[in-house]
């Protein structure tokens, strides 16, 4: 006999129960399964397209950065192991510590792949460790390491609502082609970038907006030759790439990036602004406009663009890049002046490049049984926009699977955890969860 459960709207099949159910595939719940589940807790993990990766590889996010300080790696653990995986397929890309830096040949060589710090003053931008990757490479990767870790992966599986009991998260709705199926599990995980299991339970949040952009991928360009024009012909390329940028209507200062594969660069634009990621007509039209912009700027660049004469759309991502939407206001609100002014927390789980983020700015109010853990975790507006890159969001998804497994196994509630434990564990397990602040830390509270 089917077991049921009963939930507004009528009876739903259960079809699963785990220990922690993580809803979300991308980096920050792909992540969060992984250490789960390496940490002996049985895991389910829901995604709603038909691979991993989330903006990694659907939203074709192709650097890994925010995750240095200097020459220091800030963001290690499963986000490393990803690279190093990556690497050993020549699908990872990153230049050697000995040419991270100032040097103009060093400049010249790895500013085309996108691998310097954005975030200083300086200029030309100081390369630094950051990774190229190839999108369809991490999907392979995270099916390898989700199968080894023995995780229950249930694709196709689009949320619907969550299941609560008493003002906690015992499970979740999903809508699949077989109908509605419910998912239970110990300890719920929001990984769904836009807060749908928490928002859906109660908690509190802010509704942000920032802008959007549909990521493409052209081929047959010959890059030796585009970076020779940029870089010895340096006014007449400044004229050209000005007027490309102006038809894609808005982008990073380099609108292409090489990739490990060869020929084939990634377009991390248009930028779109005024759209709301949550509304149906807002995605809809950043679709039909993204598209106009791109093919408007293609056919540009093959007449006028050194190197791109015989370029071609590859493809435009399958996800369209969606910065912020909903933002928990957890038990801790991270701040901007708390992300610029390197603000340090004893409760620190998962560092940036030189930010720290509190196990509390995980933790949602008024709910228990549910931790949140990426781009929509506990942040003001100003503070998310320059702390949601990919790796810190995979320390957060980290630091929230091994919470789960050892608010579980310790019999305590997720509030209750020995955070100096779970600080401890992580680093054990290559992880830096930043609970020793770097020199240039601001510290505010006294450590425990």
């Amino acid at each position: 006999m089917v077991d049921m459960i009963h939930v507004p709207g009528g009876d739903v099949p259960v079809v699963s129960r785990a220990d922690v159910v993580v809803v979300g595939g991308g980096p920050a719940g792909f992540s969060a399964a992984i250490a789960a589940a390496r940490n002996g807790a049985s895991v389910c993990l829901l995604e709603r397209y038909p691979y991993l990766g989330g903006l990694a590889s659907g939203g074709m996010v192709l650097v890994l950065d925010d995750m240095c300080i200097g020459k220091e790696v800030t963001v290690r653990g499963i986000c490393q192991e990803m690279v190093d995986r990556l690497a050993k397929h020549r699908l990872a890309i990153y230049p050697p510590e000995a040419e991270r830096g100032h040097d103009p040949v060093a400049y010249r060589k790895w500013s085309r792949w996108g691998l310097f710090d954005f975030n200083t003053k300086e200029r030309p931008h100081p390369i630094c460790y950051s990774v190229a990757f190839d999108p369809d490479g991490w999907k392979r990767i995270s099916d390898e390491m989700v199968r080894e870790a023995g995780i229950e992966l249930r694709l196709h599986s689009w949320f619907s609502s969550t299941i609560t009991e008493g003002g906690r998260a015992v499970g979740v709705v999903c809508q699949t082609k077989s109908g509605p199926q419910a998912i239970m599990g110990g300890v719920v995980i929001d990984a769904t970038g836009d807060l749908d299991v928490a928002a859906s339970a109660g908690a509190p949040f802010e509704h942000g907006a920032y802008m959007v952009t549909t990521v493409f991928r052209l081929g047959g360009v010959d890059t030796d030759e585009a970076e020779r024009f940029q870089f010895e012909e340096p006014a007449a390329f400044a004229a050209i790439d000005r007027e490309a940028k102006r038809l894609i209507g808005g982008s990073w200062d380099y609108w292409w990036l090489k990739t490990p594969l060869p020929g084939i660069v990634w377009c991390n634009c248009p930028h779109m602004t005024g759209m709301d990621g949550l509304k149906v007509e807002d995605l809809t039209a950043a679709e039909f406009e993204g598209r106009r912009r791109i093919h408007a700027m293609v056919e540009y660049v093959r007449a006028h663009l050194p190197g791109f004469a015989e370029c071609y759309v590859v493809d435009v991502a399958p996800q369209t890049g969606i910065r912020q939407t909903r933002l928990l206001q957890g038990e801790y609100i991270v701040t901007k002046e708390d992300v610029t002014g390197r603000v340090h927390f004893p409760d620190s789980i998962a560092r940036g490049r030189d930010y720290y983020t509190p196990y509390r700015a995980l933790l949602p109010r008024n709910v228990e049984g549910l931790l949140v853990a990426g781009r929509h975790y506990s942040a003001t507006s100003q503070a998310q926009k320059i702390s949601r890159e990919i790796p810190p969001c995979m320390a957060m998804g980290e630091a929230a699977g091994i919470a789960a497994a050892q608010a579980l196994q310790g019999g305590v509630s997720l509030r209750d955890i020995d955070v100096g434990k779970l600080q401890r564990t992580l680093r054990s397990q290559g992880a830096d969860p930043g609970d020793i602040p770097h020199a240039s830390a601001r510290i505010l509270e006294p450590q425990a």
